[in-house]
């Protein structure tokens, strides 16, 4: 008995060491092989999250300078309508149709005033003015003025019919301005006609004015047509900025 014992604890602790290896080993490798893939899935789980959580820049643009329109029929003083159309048919002047009144609005006066034998001076004023928001997808309302101005403009230098157009910066008026004029001939009379088409911020302001002499009357200057119109877009424009004090 005293021989055997000593011989079965070296078999049992020989035998205990491959045991113990495998072991260690098993748990060693299943160890690291599950930590590596579950860290690697998690970085990857994380790093996805982390992307969809980070919202997108959004665009931004200059704001629009200014958010309210004049009065149309009040942009231009009733002294300034009275003599650039001396016998109106509505001397308040008559107002352009508008579903919103923040972004367009306009104004019209027009008559005839009868000189007896002298003959008739007939004249027509118009304003127009157009308002422009700021819009990250189509840019500033400034920016979208001045694009608009130049179709305006486009427009007006288009005119059927015009004869003898000359265009020309009009200093003094708005952040830029330009003026038109042209004659058209129409009820066997020369119109002649001026326009200024003008940038105030994010607002457009279109205003034309013409007149014609009838009956023998003399057909009005360039000059006289061309001044009227400057006096009342600078109103217009001025207009614009007491809008929204």
């Amino acid at each position: 008995m005293q021989r055997s014992a000593p011989r079965l604890s070296r078999i049992l602790a020989c035998a205990a060491v491959p045991v113990m290896l495998v072991a260690t080993g098993c748990s060693s490798d299943s160890g690291d092989g599950a930590g590596s893939g579950a860290g690697s899935a998690q970085d990857k789980a994380s790093a996805s999250a982390s992307a969809s959580a980070t919202p997108s820049p959004t665009p931004t643009v200059e704001p629009a300078k200014f958010a309210e329109l004049p009065q149309a029929c009040k942009a231009i003083t009733e002294k300034t309508t009275a003599s650039l159309v001396p016998k109106a048919k509505n001397k308040k002047g008559t107002a352009a149709a508008s579903t919103d009144l923040t972004s367009r609005g306009g104004c019209a006066w027009n008559g005839l005033e009868d000189k007896g034998v002298k003959g008739s001076q007939y004249r027509w004023l118009d304003v127009s003015f157009y308002r422009y928001e700021s819009d990250p997808s189509l840019g500033s309302g400034q920016e979208r003025a001045r694009e608009n101005l130049a179709k305006e403009l486009a427009k007006v230098q288009a005119t059927p019919g015009a004869k003898k157009l000359r265009t020309a910066a009009a200093a003094g008026i708005g952040d830029e301005a330009t003026s038109v004029a042209y004659q058209v001939r129409k009820t066997d009379e020369d119109f002649v006609y001026a326009s200024v088409v003008a940038r105030t911020g994010n607002v457009l302001v279109l205003l034309s004015y013409n007149g014609a002499g009838y009956a023998g009357a003399a057909t009005p200057t360039e000059k006289v047509i061309m001044d009227g119109a400057v006096k009342a877009a600078k109103e217009a424009v001025t207009a614009v900025a007491a809008a929204n004090k």
